[in-house]
């Protein structure tokens, strides 16, 4: 996937529980891997929990830079864009932008302008497990509505079909078929499949390979 992504910022973005954050913190740790320098922003203004700052420590060892909210992780539940997001803008290192779901797109249209000024890749990371993107429409309508509140559009789709730990390759090739027929339908590139390392008997090659980033609650 790295090899695909040829602007110097990637926004990652889909549908609630989708695994986004997931995606944006294996995406920067692949980058650095990869000898790229790296920053990774939280523009997250709709969960204050499950979000970039979970996995801080463990990026910052890497080397990639972490630009989080001041309230990330506390009991501030307070909507907030961390004041060093322009960076991303103005910066040299290829960034990965970590965006809220749905509604939480619209983060994105105050800075439209400068994201079309710097280039960028904007994804939509897809989940057929979850819950009213379970059909080609219901997604189709997810990312439409995520583009018109974003005012920004889509230049990937990434299949983050999961279970948990209960993930088989039955479940990620489930994914794989909904984004194949949701590329053909709105005409943007279906890029693969972000899928835990662990997972055998894909008929396809991973786009991106991945350590279970989301914070455990049992």
């Amino acid at each position: 996937m790295i090899e695909k992504l040829k602007k110097r910022i990637t926004i990652i973005c889909g549908h609630y529980g989708a695994g986004k954050t997931n995606v944006a913190v294996n995406l920067a740790k692949a980058a650095a891997d990869s000898g790229r320098k790296v920053a990774i922003a939280d523009l997250d203004v709709v969960n204050p929990y499950f979000r970039t700052a979970d996995n801080a420590a463990e990026l910052r060892e890497k080397g990639i830079r972490c630009i989080v909210p001041e309230f990330a992780n506390t009991n501030v539940d307070i909507p907030s864009i961390p004041a060093e997001f322009l960076a991303v803008f103005d910066g040299d290192a290829y960034s990965v932008v970590d965006v809220g779901g749905d509604d939480g797109a619209i983060a994105l249209s105050v800075y439209k302008d400068r994201f079309e000024h710097s280039g960028y890749d904007m994804l939509y990371v897809y989940n057929a497990c979850r819950p009213l993107t379970a059909t080609v429409e219901e997604a189709i309508e997810s990312l439409r509505a995520i583009e018109d509140m974003s005012r920004l559009k889509f230049t990937g789709i990434v299949n983050n079909t999961n279970l948990g730990g209960e993930t088989t390759a039955a479940t990620v090739e489930k994914g794989s078929a909904v984004c194949k027929a949701l590329s053909a339908a709105t005409g943007v590139p279906y890029l693969g499949s972000a899928v835990f390392k662990g997972i055998k008997g894909l008929a396809e090659q991973p786009a991106l390979l991945m350590d279970n980033a989301t914070k455990q609650l049992f």
